[in-house]
C-alpha cells in the first residue's frame, strides 16, 4: 500500500484512539477515511490524533484531532496523552510541546509512566463557548430535558476546553439516566451553534466526582479528557468542589484533575497501546502490523 501511514491503536482510560503518524506528509486523514476505520470493529475509536510535522517553531508536532463521524475536533485531551506514550517510547523524550487547533499546549511522561496534559485556560464567556443567545452568568443555563414542572436534567454549568461542554448536575448515580437518548439531542441543541459534548456529572466529595459523556461526533465514551476538565472547573466555580479534584469516569479509571492559579487545567491518569498497523489516510483501510501484547 503505497500510500500507507503507520497507526498505533490506544485507548486513554477507555477512550478508544487511533494515534495516525502523518509526518513527512502532505496529505490528511480524509472524513471518509475516518468512517471507514470506525466501521471496523477492531478500528473503532472515538478520536483519531493524527501527528503531523510543526507548524509553529518551538512546537513538536501539529495534532490534528478526527471524530468517528469525520468532524474535526478542537481538543481531546484522552488523546494527547497517547500520542505523548507514543512520540515517548520512539525519542526517549519526556516532555513535548504540541500545536492544535485549539492552540499550543504541553504534556509531560512522568517516572510512574502516567502523563500530564496541561489543558490551557478553560473559557467562559458565552461567546467563547460558544452559546447562540447570551447568558452572563454560565455558571448555570436555562436549558433542560422533560417536562417543564419535572425536568429529567436542567440548568447546566457551560465552558469551553477548546470545545464546548455543557454538564448537568445529578445527586443520583449518573448510570441512572439515558443518555444515550438524551446526548443527540442536547448536542445538537441550537442553543449550541458548534455542537456541544454533554457531561452528567455527580459530585461525592469535595475532592472527588464521577461523570458520564456523550462526546460530540463520537458518541457515549468510557472517558472524555476535556469533559473531565470541563466538569472540574465547573464544580469549582460553582463550589461543589475544589480546585483539585479526582473524576472517576464511566470505563472506571480516575483522571486527576487541577486548576492551578495560573488558572490552567492540568490532567494526569494513563495511556494503553493496544496494536499498531499501516492505513490509507485517504479511504480507510488498514494492514495490522503487529499483534497486541494483550
Amino acid at each position: 500500500m503505497a500510500s500507507a501511514a503507520p497507526f498505533a491503536k490506544m485507548n486513554g482510560l477507555g477512550n478508544a484512539i487511533v494515534v495516525a503518524d502523518m509526518r513527512g506528509r502532505a496529505d490528511r486523514v480524509t472524513p471518509d477515511a475516518a468512517i471507514a476505520l470506525n466501521a471496523d470493529p477492531a478500528t473503532k475509536f472515538d478520536q483519531i490524533m493524527a501527528i503531523h510535522d510543526p507548524r509553529t517553531p518551538g512546537t513538536a508536532n501539529y495534532i490534528e484531532i478526527i471524530n468517528s463521524d469525520g468532524s474535526r475536533a478542537q481538543a481531546c485531551g484522552n488523546g494527547m496523552r497517547c500520542v505523548v506514550q507514543a512520540l515517548a517510547a520512539e525519542t526517549g523524550e519526556k516532555r513535548f510541546t504540541f500545536e492544535t487547533v485549539a492552540g499550543i499546549l504541553t504534556a509531560e511522561e512522568h517516572a510512574d509512566g502516567l502523563i500530564s496534559v496541561d489543558m490551557g485556560v478553560p473559557r467562559f464567556g458565552w461567546q467563547d463557548i460558544p452559546l447562540a443567545e447570551e447568558f452572563r452568568d454560565t455558571r448555570m443555563i436555562e436549558l433542560q430535558i422533560g417536562p417543564i414542572d419535572a425536568p429529567v436534567l436542567h440548568s447546566p454549568s457551560v465552558a469551553s476546553m477548546g470545545n464546548p461542554h455543557a454538564i448537568f448536575w445529578v445527586d443520583n448515580d449518573v448510570w441512572s439516566y439515558a443518555l444515550d437518548r438524551f446526548g443527540p439531542m442536547l448536542e445538537n441543541h441550537p442553543i449550541f451553534p458548534e455542537r456541544a459534548n454533554i457531561t452528567i456529572a455527580q459530585v461525592t466529595s469535595r475532592d472527588t466526582m464521577t461523570i458520564r459523556t456523550w462526546e460530540r461526533g463520537a458518541g457515549l465514551t468510557l472517558a472524555c479528557g476535556s469533559a473531565t476538565c470541563a466538569a472540574a472547573v465547573s464544580a469549582a466555580r460553582t463550589g461543589r468542589t475544589g480546585r483539585n479534584v479526582a473524576v472517576t469516569v464511566p470505563s472506571g479509571g480516575t483522571l486527576t484533575i487541577e486548576w492551578r492559579g495560573d488558572d490552567h487545567v492540568v490532567m494526569t491518569g494513563p495511556a494503553e497501546w493496544e496494536f499498531s498497523g499501516t492505513f490509507d489516510p485517504a479511504i480507510g483501510t488498514w494492514l495490522r502490523d503487529t499483534e497486541s501484547d494483550a
